[in-house]
């Protein structure tokens, strides 16, 4: 074994400094084995041919060369990797390996680095002895002796041509799929388990300036969270996901709202880290696409709105005609009520006579006219009630009252709150309310002729209610007849009449009716301020209201 020991060493002397470099053992050559001396005792460690045949069966390409890069010595790794035999390859230059097509700069980053004792790791296109190229990564790492000059130069490559192409295939079908995504009409997104987004396209960002948001996901995952719960949760339970479920969003930077079909579903992919690979595992990502559908649902409001204002005005007319005949019987009632008391006070006295027959014939045409009047007051068809949104409801009565802001010269400031939760209620009875209180701020600016003509609407939640103000800066209502402006028949403008004074009546009636209040804020200064506010939805609230 020595013998054969002797014989590498002697055919392959500068795989010594190779050896060397691997093990601060000192070489014994004439034994041919590797010794190391501690406290002064020699003790034989591994012994060298070892370490030679180490290095002749390594699985990568391993060679020798001088300073020139002349090849001096080369394992059968080598000769397999570039196809020439050991014959072959001895002798000649590394150069004849080049397959002319490495860009120059990186030959000379190459030599620049070895000849400077650095250690240099790059790729190169090698040519195969049957022509073909192939890639090859290289280190390439200087030999020195005991002084520190260069003496050769110790290279190993691998063929990496078939992982190179596997890479190249991935990162083109990667490019692929990305073009495709950012082509796509509809915006979309890929969060990780953390909501965090992994993956987007271009009509993804451009809802960061159409909503003016720091980061859109947030908004859509908590409107969709406040309407179907957790969203996780959900596609959990549904693997299916959901489709085309549509959000509205409301903001002040907008004068109409935003709407979007939204598609959710989730789906796995599997741990590339290394510990996944003994035992498989995954994480959850979910696909959330984003579709603009604002332009549809603006043509199918438009249409809606004018079948609304058909509906209102025939209510309008109704609540007209109420009003109306509740104002005639407040009037009948007065002078009724007179009589009465009249016969009454007659009957105390036990007077008698034509004068009593007279005063209770009146009191029977008197109350015959005010039952006359009741039964000719028309009734209000009911209307469901069902899980609304404020905003919905506001940005319809501002469309039905656009012809009077215009008219008027009136600047409209909405404000709503982009996550605004639902209210139980009826959609005719809150239209007709807010329309009302809308309507009073344009009469009060009309009638203060106020420089500044502006009604500002507001929305928010609070202390788990839905907060509306609509405030103007008309005159403001007196702090003293802030309680009487909601009782019958009073007014504060200067021109009365029998209908007069029930609008405010109604309003505090309807909120009443959904467990709401209406309120006028007394620390507002520039004008009148009225504060609604409703409770938000609860799953025990649906039996809560009868119409």
């Amino acid at each position: 074994m020595e013998k054969t020991t002797l014989k590498y060493l002697q055919m392959h002397t500068d795989i010594e400094k190779v050896i060397n470099q691997l093990n601060p053992a000192l070489l014994d050559r004439e034994q041919g084995k590797f010794i190391d001396i501690l406290n002064g005792k020699r003790r034989e460690l591994l012994p060298a041919w070892l370490f030679v045949e180490a290095v002749e069966q390594a699985p990568v390409a391993i060679s020798i060369t001088d300073k020139k890069a002349n090849i001096l010595y080369a394992n059968q790794a080598f000769s397999d990797v570039t196809g020439y035999s050991i014959a072959e390859i001895i002798g000649k230059n590394e150069s004849m390996l080049s397959y002319k097509a490495t860009p120059r700069h990186v030959y000379y980053d190459l030599w620049h680095n070895i000849s400077r004792n650095k250690t240099w790791y790059g790729r190169l296109i090698n040519r195969h002895k049957n022509g073909d190229p192939y890639l090859a990564d290289l280190t390439v790492a200087p030999m020195q002796d005991s002084l520190k000059n260069i003496t050769h130069y110790l290279g190993m490559h691998r063929d990496i041509s078939d992982k190179f192409r596997v890479e190249k295939k991935l990162q083109n079908q990667k490019l692929l799929i990305e073009s495709v995504i950012n082509a796509s009409s509809v915006a979309m997104v890929v969060l990780d388990q953390n909501d965090q987004v992994v993956l987007d396209n271009l009509q993804y960002k451009t809802l960061f300036s159409d909503l003016d948001h720091a980061e859109p996901i947030r908004l859509f995952l908590e409107i969709l969270s406040s309407e179907l719960g957790d969203i996780r949760t959900y596609l959990a339970q549904n693997p299916a996901g959901f489709n085309n479920y549509e959000v509205r969003i409301d903001s002040a930077a907008k004068h109409h709202p935003l709407w979007f079909a939204c598609s959710a579903k989730i789906f796995q992919e599997k741990n590339a880290e290394a510990t996944g690979f003994f035992e498989e595992s995954s994480e959850n990502y979910v696909l959330l696409s984003i579709s603009n559908i604002t332009k549809q649902r603006q043509h199918q409001e438009e249409i809606y709105l004018q079948s609304l204002k058909a509906m209102l005005a025939e209510e309008e007319q109704i609540r007209s005609i109420r009003e109306t005949l509740l104002g005639t019987i407040h009037q009948v009632s007065q002078p009724l009520n007179q009589i009465q008391a009249a016969i009454h006070l007659m009957q105390q006295k036990k007077q008698q006579g034509a004068l009593l027959d007279l005063l209770k014939q009146l009191e029977d045409s008197c109350q015959q006219t005010v039952s006359t009047l009741n039964h000719c007051i028309p009734e209000i068809a009911p209307t469901a009630i069902t899980s609304i949104n404020l905003n919905h409801i506001l940005q319809e009565v501002m469309k039905l009252s656009n012809k009077k802001f215009l008219s008027n010269g009136i600047v409209v400031d909405w404000a709503p709150s982009p996550t605004l939760p639902n209210i139980l209620g009826a959609e005719n009875k809150l239209r007709m309310m807010f329309k009302q209180l809308i309507d009073n701020a344009i009469t009060a600016l009309n009638q203060g002729h106020q420089p500044d003509r502006n009604i500002m609407i507001a929305t928010k939640l609070h202390n788990d209610r839905v907060i509306v103000s609509i405030s103007d800066t008309g005159p403001g209502i007196p702090k003293q007849q802030h309680s009487k402006v909601f009782q019958p028949f009073f007014t504060t403008q200067k021109m009365g009449g029998v209908q007069a004074g029930m609008g405010l009546v109604m309003a505090k009636e309807i909120a009443h009716q959904f467990n709401g209040t209406i309120e006028i804020d007394s620390e507002y200064q520039d004008g009148c301020r009225f504060i609604v506010g409703f409770p938000m939805i609860n799953e025990n609230d649906y039996d809560r209201f009868d119409e």
